[in-house]
């Protein structure tokens, strides 16, 4: 396994613009994969979070992401752009492996179309929504591309809480989508 450090809030690198994979068919690009699979499966195992994980969040500043949706096959998306949005925005609880300390709401579009290269190199497009917060999930990881962080799009303040308290207060309290705690 090639379990690499996950870059932690106020690391600069994060706040990187990653730059587009010139060959998605690289043995390059291929070892990045595998290297954000092996860290996205460590931190799971470990912390029991994690679905997804873009590459800036191990210091490379190339435009791929990793997503591991329980039950699902392991997905490489290479320079995924997000080319629609829905007008219909959701407030979601979000957290981050590079702060799994705390959590927050942030405001995301129900819905998004999005485009990205396979391991092949072959284009792709795919629509996303609420199944399985595949919208919101993706809007996160490609935020991490354009050194966007979670953090940045909390819609109140007063709803950011340690890992503890979310755990304690929020989790098991409804959906996944939620209003706004005020």
């Amino acid at each position: 396994m090639a379990i690499q450090t996950v870059l932690q809030l106020g690391d600069p690198k994060l706040r990187e613009i990653a730059a587009p994979v010139a060959n998605p068919r690289s043995p390059e690009v291929a070892a990045l994969v595998k290297d954000l699979a092996d860290t996205l499966a460590h931190w799971r195992a470990t912390t029991g979070y994690g679905r997804g994980i873009a590459a800036p969040q191990i210091g490379i500043a190339q435009r791929v992401i990793f997503l591991q949706l329980p039950g699902a096959r392991p997905w490489p998306l290479i320079n995924p752009e997000i080319i629609e949005r829905s007008a219909e925005k959701i407030v979601v609880w979000d957290a981050c492996l590079s702060f799994l300390s705390i959590f927050m709401q942030v405001e995301r579009h129900r819905e998004v179309k999005l485009r990205f290269q396979d391991l092949q190199g072959q284009s792709q497009e795919i629509q996303a929504g609420a199944e399985r917060d595949l919208a919101e999930l993706l809007q996160h990881e490609i935020d991490h591309l354009d050194g966007i962080l979670a953090v940045d799009r909390i819609t109140d303040i007063r709803t950011l809480c340690t890992r503890e308290e979310f755990e304690k207060r929020y989790r098991a309290s409804g959906p996944y989508a939620t209003s706004a705690v005020l």
